[in-house]
Parts: C-alpha cells; sequence; structure tokens
C-alpha cells in the first residue's frame, strides 16, 4: 500500500520531491495534494520545464482545483493558513513543508 502524501509548497523543493517521488517511488509514495498560492497553471508549467533537471516527460494538465498527473488527479488548493489545510480530506498520511 502506498504512502499518501501532501506537499505544501511547490517551489523547487516540492516540485522536486513530487518528481522523486513519480519517477522513482510511484508504487510506494501517492501524491494526493498541493498546496500553493500561486496559479494553477503556473504550478503545472513549472512541473513541466524545469531549466536545471530537465522537461517533466509526464502528461500535466491542470482540470478545475486539480492537478492531473498521467491520469491521476492531485487536489491543488491555495491556502494561506497552514491550520486551515484539510490534509485529511485526500487521506495523507504524510505532509511534507516546503514553503520555504
Amino acid at each position: 500500500m502506498a504512502i499518501k502524501v501532501g506537499i505544501n509548497g511547490f517551489g523547487r523543493i516540492g516540485r522536486m520531491v513530487f518528481r522523486a517521488a513519480v519517477e522513482n517511488f510511484s508504487k510506494d509514495i501517492e501524491i494526493v495534494g498541493i498546496n500553493d498560492l500561486l496559479d494553477p497553471d503556473y504550478l503545472a508549467y513549472m512541473l513541466k520545464y524545469d531549466s536545471v533537471h530537465g522537461r517533466f516527460n509526464h502528461e500535466i494538465k491542470v482540470e478545475g482545483s486539480n492537478l492531473v498527473v498521467d491520469g491521476h488527479a492531485i487536489r491543488l488548493t491555495a491556502e494561506k493558513d497552514p491550520t486551515q489545510l484539510k490534509w485529511n480530506e485526500v487521506g495523507a498520511d504524510v505532509v511534507v513543508e516546503s514553503t520555504g
């Protein structure tokens, strides 16, 4: 059974955690939610194109309040107050704090 992970902050560190989970640990880790204050389309763009690590070669799109990667929907939120994040709603076992 995969560990369900939420990511709070989708800057450089949050995106690298995401990439590592998808590319190296996809059987063991499932990303279920991302919280970041930036526009969802910009988050998708920054995930897809990285000036250091190169292109993330997976299908990425934004549908409503979800980032969809290879057909897997991941809830996106833009909550400033971390006490208001409802990680239990997506079943997160662990949350990576990567806001900086």
